[in-house]
């Protein structure tokens, strides 16, 4: 007979469709409860590194064909910054930590692929609950691109 771990305890298998089959730690997996804008049904995402690189998959831990490409804004934009208001917070159970993350359009010449801060992601690790949260009288857009256009020249000789 085998004894369950503590560490087995808190491993979930989801299926994905870039990446097959994944175990996953609980501590992973954030719950939405509204969902995402035009995905308010879904509302358990696991957040998955993309190994050796600054972005993380936002994947439905239901549906294998749903997943959202993230990364930290304040990698690319240091002066990046919003007030999230009152009913944000409570919903979300912040406390102390929080993380943010701006979801990522892949543009098939990849220097021209953008990052939505308008938009921003934000995650308490701790509730691990989540919510996409849209800003308001801010100058920042959906579609900034990531890369600056003199990076984006060395990405374009590295890709």
């Amino acid at each position: 007979m085998h004894k369950i771990t503590a560490k087995e305890a808190f491993v979930i298998l989801i299926q994905t469709s870039m990446l097959g089959e994944l175990q996953i730690e609980e501590q992973d997996v954030y719950h939405f409860s509204k969902g995402l804008p035009g995905f308010e049904e879904e509302t358990s995402f696991a957040l998955i590194p993309w190994e050796n690189t600054p972005f993380s998959y936002l994947q439905s831990t239901r549906d294998k064909d749903l997943s959202f490409m993230l990364v930290s804004p304040f990698t690319f934009v240091s002066d990046y910054s919003f007030e999230l208001n009152e009913v944000d917070k409570e919903e979300l159970e912040i406390k102390e930590q929080v993380s943010v993350y701006s979801m990522v359009t892949i543009h098939s010449d990849t220097t021209k692929s953008t990052m939505n801060l308008l938009a921003p992601v934000v995650l308490n690790p701790e509730q691990r609950l989540g919510k996409q949260v849209v800003l308001h009288h801010t100058s920042y857009e959906t579609r900034h691109l990531i890369w600056a256009e003199d990076e984006a020249n060395s990405v374009k000789g590295g890709v």
